[in-house]
């Protein structure tokens, strides 16, 4: 869940952050100060980061690599992310797209065997309000596929309230994928 959500906010940069070595670095140590919160946060030596930093290493290893990436991806253009998130969780709503396994607690002589399905369904602003503040909680990934389940039977199953009212659970299992939009 928390990779989906990840992945949303970057899929809304208006610009790619930056591509080199040399580049990336020059971003950290402007977000974090100093060459010595660079290599702590990356966990290489403040020696290694300012040779990234001058450009006589060109390369790192691909550890590094991925280390350095990540801290950039996180840092880069949080205002753009807080506003596109403020905007889901107001106005917009959240796009969700999965093949997972459904079940649901169901009223006896009706079929709740879970089953795979491929679903995409949007959810009202209240939803994507729920995610982000429980991801900015700490919340586990059960609890947050507990909150698109709840959304799903809701928006899809009951039809905001049109059918099915006699649904007491869903639950979301075995998720090949999922992937938010907002």
């Amino acid at each position: 869940m928390h990779d989906a959500i990840e992945r949303a906010d970057r899929e809304g940069f208006t610009r790619e952050p930056p591509k080199t070595l040399k580049g990336q670095i020059g971003f950290l140590i402007k977000q974090l100060g100093s060459a010595k919160a660079v290599a702590q946060e990356i966990g290489v030596t403040a020696d290694s980061v300012g040779r990234y930093r001058r450009g006589a290493r060109k390369h790192a290893r691909a550890d590094v690599a991925s280390k350095i990436d990540d801290a950039v991806r996180a840092r880069w253009q949080p205002q753009v992310r807080k506003r596109r998130q403020r905007q889901a969780a107001t106005t917009g709503g959240i796009t969700v797209e999965t093949r997972a396994r459904f079940g649901y607690t169901a009223p006896v002589g009706t079929t709740d065997d879970g089953r795979f399905r491929r679903l995409t369904v949007h959810l009202p602003p209240e939803y994507a309000r729920r995610l982000f503040d429980a991801r900015d909680a700490g919340a586990s990934d059960q609890q947050m596929r507990k909150i698109i389940a709840e959304g799903f039977k809701e928006i899809y199953s009951q039809d905001g309230g049109a059918r099915a009212m006699g649904l007491s659970d869903v639950e979301i299992n075995d998720i090949d994928y999922l992937d938010l939009e907002y």
